[in-house]
């Protein structure tokens, strides 16, 4: 029985470790893209992105908000 459990506590710390590596990954990829939105006119993005500029902005901090919270949630479970 004891064999089971560990085996069982190794699965589960595994995926674990998957689920927090997939958050990270989509947390940097939400936050890029956030930063991306916000920064267009820096990165002369705003003419070839052909979006409203305070649609942009908005949309850009909900990308830097919801990657945060990714973020968050991803460090938080490897503890």
């Amino acid at each position: 029985m004891e064999e089971f459990m560990n085996e069982r506590q190794k699965s589960e710390k595994g995926y674990r470790l998957f689920k927090s590596i997939k958050d990270i990954t989509m947390a940097a990829l939400i936050l890029g893209s956030g930063i991306l939105m916000l920064g267009a006119k820096w990165f002369n993005y705003d003419r070839v992105l052909n979006i409203d500029t305070e649609f942009r902005m908005i949309f850009g901090f909900m990308c830097i908000a919801y990657g945060g919270f990714r973020l968050y949630r991803g460090i938080k479970q490897t503890d």
